[in-house]
This record gives C-alpha cells, structure tokens and sequence, in this order.
C-alpha cells in the first residue's frame, strides 16, 4: 500500500514539474494559440495598475513608460516558476542599465510574508509584488502561471508567454525591443 501511494505521488510530483502549474491545461500553446496570443498582445496595451512591492515602495506600471517592461506572473509554491526566477534575475542584471524593469506579480496564495521571504531567499533584484486579482483578470484572466508579458516602451504588450520558457527567448525579444526606435 505504501509503495503505490508512494509511486502515485511520484507520477504527480512528475505531473507537476513537467507541466507546470497550469491546472490541467497544457503548458506549451499550440500554433493556433500562438498565433491569437500574439494577435491580442500586439495591439493592446498593458493594462496599468498600481501596487506595493515586498518592501513598501508604490510601484505602477504607468511609471516604466519609456522602458521595456518583463511582467512575471508567478507564486512560490510552482515549480516552473522557481526554476524561472534565476533567469530574470540574470536578465535584469545585463539588461537593466539599458532599459530593462522585471517586475514580479506573485498571487501569494502562501501570504505576503512567504512571497517576501522567497524573494529575499532567491536573491530577487527587481520589484515584487503580490497581484491583486483585478490585476490577474486585467491580464488574462491568468489561468497558469507562470505566464509573462513582454511590454515595449509605448506600453503595448507585444507578447505573452505561458509555461516556463529559456532565458535565450526573453532575451532575444528583450534586445529587439531595447535596440527599436
């Protein structure tokens, strides 16, 4: 009995880290998705909003206009996001001189202090804040996570991301967008 329930929590902890947090859904957009993905994100723009950060700072998207912008969508319970987190960590080091902001939308399901805690842990260099679930609906609504936005500096939202993606994808969008005129 134990080793079944043992195996069966092993093929869910599989589950999880290969498909995301995604409930149920799949992780990687089909072509068609794709396609309508960047159709809505190409010609919108990125809704505003303001929040507080981990540490008390107002932080709105309006203020970033000017700046090509990475918004993560995420929580510190999902593994993908976890693995995710370091590269725009990275990101943010070689690109924010340049015009680069990263910031981080975690839901909290596992409260603010465990959002602030994580971030402090993995070395978070950019802002992090809890969404609000108008922001989420705003956006989405987000259905899996993690689910970036990429914003360019007219604050138009020129693509989404969903599902953990390599840091090479961010970055070759983030350099096109840094370098247009």
């Amino acid at each position: 009995m134990r080793k079944n329930a043992a195996i069966i929590a092993g093929l869910l902890l599989i589950n999880i880290v290969v498909f995301g947090c995604s409930g149920g859904e799949k992780n990687k957009p089909n072509n068609q998705e794709k396609a309508q993905q960047k159709q809505e994100a190409s010609v919108n723009y990125a809704p505003d909003f303001t929040l507080t950060d981990i540490h008390g700072k107002t932080v709105r998207l309006s203020d970033y206009r000017g700046k090509v912008v990475i918004l993560d969508f995420w929580d510190t319970w999902c593994p993908p996001c976890r693995r995710g987190i370091p590269d725009f960590i990275k990101l943010y080091n070689t690109y924010k001189d340049s015009g680069l902001v990263i910031i981080g939308l975690a839901f909290g399901r596992e409260g603010e202090q465990k959002v602030k805690d994580f971030a402090e842990e993995f070395g978070m260099n950019y802002p992090v804040v809890v969404a609000t679930r108008e922001v989420g609906e705003a956006y989405g609504p987000i259905r899996s996570i993690p689910t970036a936005y990429i914003i360019n500096k007219k604050g138009e939202a020129v693509k989404r991301y969903i599902g953990l993606r390599p840091k090479s994808e961010f970055e070759n969008d983030v350099r096109y967008l840094l370098h247009k005129k």
